[in-house]
């Protein structure tokens, strides 16, 4: 869908919506050939967590923890669901930047974007923040763990331990309640410091 033509991406199995492009990076989100300087206004993709916690030490600030994430998104609200409030983003109420559709084959582009989206496509939180759900997911200082006892949930953190994963916040464009219900404000997601996507993004905190 965003690779530009002649660019090599081979799929994962089981995943062909995703696929592996090489030299992707901030500046060329979707590998040789693409660029940024008609969306100088869209958050930055392609950042690992080392690169967004060193960008946030240069400018000054650093990550946010994940609970720190969570109140600034709940913008005064300690019952919000959503950034917004409570009413639930689908196919046809269009609040935040997630796919609509039928999730791969088709977006309907009901929120305007197939991408990413500027960083104030949308309506402020109480807080005056935007897009804290949706658009990209976001990278919070705290090493990733499942809060359960359970047996799968060791098992899961062994293995997040293991490839030293940080909490990622928020969601992304390619967010459906059908495959990825997790443009929610309480929703999480952990991946290895290294990984690179074009839907990964960050936020920097001040103290």
């Amino acid at each position: 869908m965003f690779v530009p033509e002649g660019v090599a991406a081979p799929s994962p199995e089981g995943t062909p919506w995703w696929g592996q492009v090489q030299c992707a990076c901030w500046s060329a989100p979707e590998g040789p050939g693409s660029g940024i300087a008609d969306r100088l206004d869209h958050p930055a993709v392609h950042m690992a967590w080392t690169d967004a916690a060193a960008f946030a030490a240069w400018a000054g600030g650093r990550l946010p923890t994940e609970a720190e994430w969570e109140q600034a998104a709940k913008g005064g609200d300690p019952n919000a669901r959503f950034p917004w409030g409570a009413a639930e983003p689908d196919d046809h109420n269009a609040l935040c930047n997630i796919w609509q559709g039928d999730f791969p084959r088709r977006n309907t582009r009901q929120d305007g974007w197939i991408g990413t989206a500027p960083v104030d496509a949308f309506a402020p939180n109480g807080h005056g923040l935007f897009n804290a759900c949706g658009n990209v997911w976001e990278w919070c200082a705290d090493p990733f763990r499942v809060r359960s006892l359970s047996a799968a949930a060791k098992q899961r953190n062994r293995a997040a331990a293991a490839e030293r994963e940080r909490v990622m916040k928020g969601g992304s464009y390619l967010c459906h309640r059908s495959y990825c219900y997790r443009y929610r404000i309480a929703a999480r997601s952990g991946r290895s410091t290294d990984t690179s996507a074009g839907h990964i993004g960050f936020r920097v905190a001040y103290d």
